[in-house]
């Protein structure tokens, strides 16, 4: 453990040194923690920012990702400037700049079952930033399996929740959520958005927890799930209790190595070219254009939200909102073909799979959605 802090960071932790909870002991504690950030994104940039600021001794970072300008509104790491850099560079500039005394580690790749045991094995606590559930699964049953806390949390629109998982005797992710949920079911930020400030209020949630858990100080969100809700300004707590019977944390576990977790999740596999063809009842944006060029006979329709209709459409889309597709059925030709489309792809599969069931069969979905619309066919569509 580290013994003795430099003048220069007794200066710095001043308003540390004098809290009778932290103090030197407690400061020394936290210089010679490590914590492992998985993801640099809205929950990973205020946790890396204020962890460092804390003193953190070592902090490690795993992303892949570039900077993309509609990240820019709640991760506060990045700056406009770091548009088209990568996540893992932006984000440790800011943090040596915050405090040149965290040794930053950088893990510029996918977590994976392959590389998440080695990577996670040299921190003392892992925190989970992530916004998908294999990868979600995949931290918790990596830090049940070596003994680490996982300290969790996830945001969507003006909610969010945290706690603390995988500790002695604690709850896991799994004890909460047994079963992922059907792909597409729950919609990412992507889809559904998020207000910028809230990634701020979990994220520094989960840095209050890892500080609480390197000090050994007050009541960690063991067995607790706090949710929070920022349009009524309400923080909710909910009871959690470890499953004897879960599978990775219970009293006979069957979960004893790493899975794998696209699988687990329901997510479709590809391997080799397949990985570029698009699904059956699928029509690339490509083809819509030069469907529309030529003046086929069919009807294209837009299933997002109103809101999200304002921001940028197809002009010769129809606006019909998932919620409204069977209710509006009628306002359809079943003797036409029918094109389906809304941001991505994922609610204009399910507005498909809708219409098959009300007996149309002519009926496919625009791949990708009109973000792909943006990147492939018409550049001047404003992606959000």
């Amino acid at each position: 453990m580290t013994t003795s802090l430099t003048k220069e960071e007794i200066l710095r932790y001043s308003r540390h040194l004098i809290m009778p909870e932290v103090g030197m002991e407690g400061q020394l504690k936290l210089k010679g923690a490590s914590i492992l950030l998985v993801g640099t994104g809205g929950l990973g940039a205020p946790l890396g920012m204020y962890l460092a600021a804390a003193g953190i001794g070592r902090i490690g970072l795993v992303d892949f990702d570039v900077v993309d300008a509609t990240n820019l509104h709640r991760q506060i790491i990045h700056g406009t400037k770091d548009v088209g850099r990568k996540k893992l560079d932006s984000a440790a500039d800011t943090i040596a700049d915050i405090n040149p005394n965290v040794k930053i580690e950088k893990y510029d790749v996918l977590l994976t079952s392959e590389n998440a045991m080695e990577i996670c094995a040299g921190y003392d606590i892992i925190i989970d930033g992530t916004d998908n559930f294999p990868t979600r699964y995949l931290v918790n049953d990596v830090c049940v399996l070596l003994k680490k806390p996982n300290v969790y949390g996830s945001i969507f629109r003006f909610e969010g929740q945290a706690t603390v998982f995988a500790t002695d005797g604690g709850p896991c992710y799994r004890c909460l959520y047994p079963e992922p949920p059907p792909p597409g079911l729950v919609p990412s930020c992507a889809e559904g958005g998020v207000l910028g400030i809230l990634p701020g209020t979990i994220g520094l949630i989960q840095a209050t927890e890892a500080i609480k858990l390197i000090l050994g100080v007050g009541e960690p969100l063991i067995g607790r799930l706090v949710l929070y809700d920022a349009l009524s300004m309400k923080f909710r707590e909910l009871k959690l209790r470890r499953n004897p019977e879960c599978p990775v944390c219970g009293d006979n576990p069957t979960i004893k190595e790493l899975i794998d977790y696209e699988v687990f999740c329901g997510l479709p596999q590809h391997e080799g070219p397949a990985a570029a063809e698009v699904n059956e009842g699928d029509v690339d944006p490509v083809e819509v254009k030069r469907m529309l060029d030529h003046g086929d006979d069919f009807q294209l329709i837009d299933v997002r939200e109103q809101h999200e209709y304002l921001i940028c459409s197809i002009p010769t889309a129809t606006l019909i909102p998932l919620g409204d597709v069977a209710k509006r059925a009628g306002e359809l030709d079943k003797n036409r073909l029918i094109v389906a489309h809304c941001k991505m792809g994922g609610r204009s599969a399910k507005a498909v799979a809708q219409l098959k069931e009300l007996g149309f069969t002519k009926v496919r979905n625009m791949t990708g959605g009109i973000t792909a619309w943006s990147d492939k066919v018409d550049p001047s569509v404003p992606k959000y």
